[in-house]
């Protein structure tokens, strides 16, 4: 591949139309925080960075309806806002609960009567850009580049960028700190017993299935080599496409015909008829789970590996160390000896093992146009840039809430009470600004990552190594696709039933019918959605 630039990963566009398709405190300090806050603003001082009237800075806050979670405008994360922020900026820092399950609805009508608070956020980039095409939201260059030298320093031109339209600052990005997405996983156990090296290639990983069907080293009854679900949502082959993508596309072939995940399909990806060839293939060798097409949720596959029945299958990074559905546990439980490690089959004809991840960049945090606090709702987040202050927001009081064990906090789990709960991991609900834990240093952060897993701690470490090797993003478009936003939904339904069609196929049949199914995606979307990615590439890059 001739470049490493990306489009944003997970901009859901389904509220770019509006009109027709958006249905997206101060008390006592806790112990310790006013030493945390002493150094915690960055390059400003209390008397650059006062106001000289006492001020009321509003602030979104996702309400998840967590059961016995804290008041969300007082509380233990609120206080030290308030004491240590508020007092050294000479305001009050009030914070607006949103439904996160209504979250684009609620921020519509706000925005619409003129009462969003200052800060505001959302993850939907279509929401942010039609905010901006309708004269909403607040122009941040300039007091960006006065107030927020400690946040653009965070942050970095990589993040920034997510939050340019039409070539200006709207909105400031949170910054995602795992940018891994999934991994292939496989039994170990059972490559031990057969005295089967690690597959390395695509053949390597297909001849291996056929020996797990064959001698069965799981002795199970109806053993399923490779576990597939396809998921109405997701309809993607996973990793397995990019074994068989060119690697020298150019870069506007990169940027309008690469899926945004590797969940989706792409159908005019030169390669991606091989890739299904190839799980065709597979299927009609009795490789694949038999029922792949109705495991509407993946529970299925779930109980399938927990059962150990399944030889390999792809699922999120950390998939298998979750607490929730825990399926290594309950493998390891019913199945005692089975040990799952990810591993990277899918090689292109470089001989790299590329991954489509996430995007740099976290939610979309803006400031509407109507906000009398646009100076200080910056200085309050480049206050929050302070690393002190994320490891408090993140993490809690140290020697109480947490520990430092090498430069890594390890919680002593006093934050999942009372006024201290975090209703998210990491407390991303108040630390805004960091998608995932942030040490400032990545190789610290991924051994606080890791560390999260009890149990499994040197087995994430090593699946999240293996999910970055040769990580790209897709490609950034600053202007979103507003004929992916109406067809999206009907695409990946249709792209569903076109993959399990083409999987079942006969062998010889595959050729006529995926020729025969993406003329009928074309015409019921694609083109335009493929069309529209073209012509705002060619006007982002003033072709």
């Amino acid at each position: 591949m001739k470049v490493k630039t990306g489009r944003s990963i997970g901009f859901s566009l389904a509220a770019l139309l509006l009109a027709s398709t958006l249905s997206a405190c101060t008390s006592s300090s806790p112990a310790g925080t006013n030493a945390t806050a002493t150094a915690s603003a960055g390059t400003q001082t209390a008397a650059a960075g006062a106001a000289k009237e006492h001020r009321t800075l509003t602030v979104e806050v996702f309400d998840r309806g967590k059961p016995g979670q804290p008041d969300l405008n007082d509380n233990f994360w609120t206080k030290y806002i308030n004491d240590n922020f508020g007092k050294q900026f000479n305001a009050t820092v009030k914070f607006v609960s949103v439904p996160r399950a209504q979250e684009v609805d609620k921020l519509n009508v706000l925005m619409a009567s003129g009462q969003a608070p200052d800060i505001t956020f959302t993850y939907n980039q279509g929401v942010v850009y039609n905010y901006v095409q309708q004269g909403g939201l607040a122009e941040l260059d300039p007091v960006l580049k006065q107030y927020g030298s400690t946040l653009t320093k965070y942050l970095g031109d990589d993040v920034l960028k997510y939050g340019k339209f039409n070539g200006k600052q709207y909105s400031i990005p949170g910054k995602r700190t795992v940018l891994a997405s999934s991994n292939t996983f496989i039994r170990k156990d059972w490559l031990d017993k057969l005295g089967l090296p690690v597959p390395t290639t695509p053949q390597q990983f297909y001849d291996t299935m056929v020996a797990f069907k064959e001698k069965n080293p799981g002795n199970v009854s109806g053993v399923i080599p490779y576990g597939y679900s396809l998921q109405p949502l997701n309809p993607g082959l996973s990793f397995i496409p990019e074994a068989f993508k060119p690697s020298n596309l150019t870069e506007e072939q990169f940027a309008t015909l690469q899926p945004q995940s590797i969940w989706l399909a792409n159908w005019s990806m030169p390669g991606f008829d091989k890739a299904v060839g190839y799980v065709n293939k597979m299927y009609n060798a009795g490789l694949i789970s038999p029922n792949f097409a109705t495991d509407k949720d993946g529970k299925l596959l779930d109980a399938d590996i927990s059962n150990g029945k399944v030889g390999a299958f792809q699922t999120n990074w950390d998939g298998p160390y979750r607490t929730a559905p825990g399926t290594y546990a309950n493998l390891a439980k019913n199945v005692p000896g089975a040990q799952l490690v990810p591993i990277d089959p899918w090689q292109n004809d470089a001989g790299k093992h590329p991954k489509n991840g996430y995007s740099p960049n976290g939610m979309y945090i803006i400031i509407p146009k109507t906000s009398k606090n646009v100076d200080l709702a910056i200085q309050y987040l480049n206050w929050m840039s302070d690393p002190k202050v994320t490891l408090f927001l993140q993490n809690g009081q140290e020697g109480v809430d947490y520990n430092m064990v090498d430069g890594v906090p390890k919680q002593t789990g006093t934050t999942n009470t009372g006024d201290k709960m975090m209703t998210v991991a990491n407390n991303l609900d108040y630390d805004i600004l960091s998608n995932g834990i942030e040490l400032g240093d990545q190789k610290k952060n991924d051994a606080a990552i890791s560390s999260g897993y009890p149990g499994y701690e040197k087995d994430a470490e090593n699946a999240l190594k293996v999910s970055m090797v040769d990580y790209y993003a897709g490609y950034f478009y600053s202007i979103p696709n507003a004929a992916d936003a109406k067809n999206n939904a009907a695409l990946k339904n249709l792209s569903a039933q076109m993959l399990a069609k083409l999987i079942v196929a006969k062998p010889a049949e595959v050729d006529g019918l995926y020729k025969s199914l993406v003329q009928q995606y074309m015409d019921q979307g694609g083109k335009a959605v493929e069309d529209e990615f073209i012509k705002n590439y060619k006007a982002q890059n003033g072709k």
